[in-house]
């Protein structure tokens, strides 16, 4: 009889505490937006709630399923009887066509975790038209302010064209530098009002004195006027890199390689140094000489040009940290080392160590 009595007392316990729980109920649990134009902007919609239960109603946490979606929500407490809400923004820029999203309310309720819906379709904008030269020098208009020439091979050249356009209503004249490995040409003495055409530039691979990336600046002088400033300047990027391709199987089986740890360590760095002396360990696994062609580092760090070949063996190149700025604690940086190892050209070592 005990027994019995015990486990009703907890079933009617069990329902008490039930009964206490808030309990939250929405008016509508989606929302269809219809078709909305793009150029109109962000949409809202109100998601009306009640707490019908016994007990303070708290939501812990609003959630969108994408970045697009953006809730505000009643962060209080809401009290039995009481109404709170859950406002619901799309921003529809640069998504056309049909979106369904779900955002997940997590609360203190019965139902800990529900979800609510928005859908709907994105107009787009009317299409604009384009500039074919959106870019100015000047009074000169060009199409492009940036060229990307991508992998060249040491030796060898190429040629690529900005177009250009007087949009002006008087005669203008146009002058590109030129510096020892990128080539113009010299001078447009008269580019007439309305007057379009293009000018080449040429990087030339074999007059670079660097491997691997290249970004080099030309200024261009319009109507005798120019300054160096991102205003008048054209950007050059391009990747020298070193042929391969024309090595007979001897020359492969003879070849330099280049043998490098992946991760030095070098130890514990004395703070405030302008110039601390260290060593990169690196050895020569083949029959040729190695060449360093460049070592790519951050700025503290100082590699000397090595003009010489390395012949077979192994080798310690000299090179120096700056901890001048450098707080104390542990750093690690990579650099890239290029040679003219036909089969690994290009590596990349993670140094690491500590300031104190």
């Amino acid at each position: 009889m005990k027994k019995i009595f015990s486990i009703v007392a907890g079933l009617l316990a069990t329902a008490a505490m039930m009964a206490q729980e808030p309990v939250i109920t929405f008016e509508k649990t989606s929302h269809d937006f219809g078709r909305i134009q793009e150029s109109d902007g962000r949409v809202s919609t109100v998601f009306n709630f009640k707490n019908e239960g016994m007990a303070p109603l708290v939501l812990s946490n609003v959630r969108a399923s994408c970045g697009c979606t953006t809730p505000k929500w009643t962060r209080e407490p809401v009290e039995p009887g009481q109404t709170g809400a859950i406002t619901v923004t799309y921003n529809p820029n640069g998504r056309p066509g049909k979106f369904s999203k779900t955002i997940t309310v997590t609360s203190n309720a019965k139902e800990q975790t529900l979800r609510l819906y928005i859908k709907g379709e994105v107009i787009p904008k009317p299409a604009q038209p384009v500039n074919k030269y959106p870019f100015s020098i000047g009074e000169l208009s060009v199409q492009n302010k940036n060229l990307d020439f991508g992998d060249i091979y040491k030796g060898s050249s190429n040629t690529l064209y900005i177009e250009y356009a007087n949009q002006t209503d008087k005669n203008i004249t146009v002058e590109v530098s030129q510096t020892s490995f990128i080539g113009a040409v010299a001078t447009l003495p008269e580019v007439k009002a309305k007057e379009s055409g293009k000018f080449a530039i040429t990087f030339d691979a074999a007059a670079c004195p660097t491997f691997g990336p290249v970004k080099q600046v030309i200024y261009v002088k319009v109507n005798g006027k120019s300054e160096v400033s991102d205003a008048y300047a054209i950007t050059i990027v391009a990747n020298v890199k070193e042929d391969f391709s024309k090595m007979t199987a001897e020359e492969l089986l003879n070849a330099p390689i280049a043998d490098i740890a992946k991760e030095i360590d070098l130890g514990v760095l004395p703070a405030g140094k302008s110039k601390v002396a260290k060593k990169l360990p690196f050895a020569n696994a083949g029959v040729n000489p190695l060449f360093i062609r460049r070592i790519i580092a951050a700025n503290d760090m100082s590699f000397p040009a090595v003009k010489s070949g390395v012949k077979s063996g192994k080798k310690l190149l000299n090179f120096s940290v700056n901890t001048t700025n450098m707080a104390k604690t542990k750093y690690q940086r990579t650099i890239t080392v290029i040679t003219n190892d036909p089969k690994n050209p290009i590596q990349t070592i993670r140094l690491i160590w500590e300031v104190q």
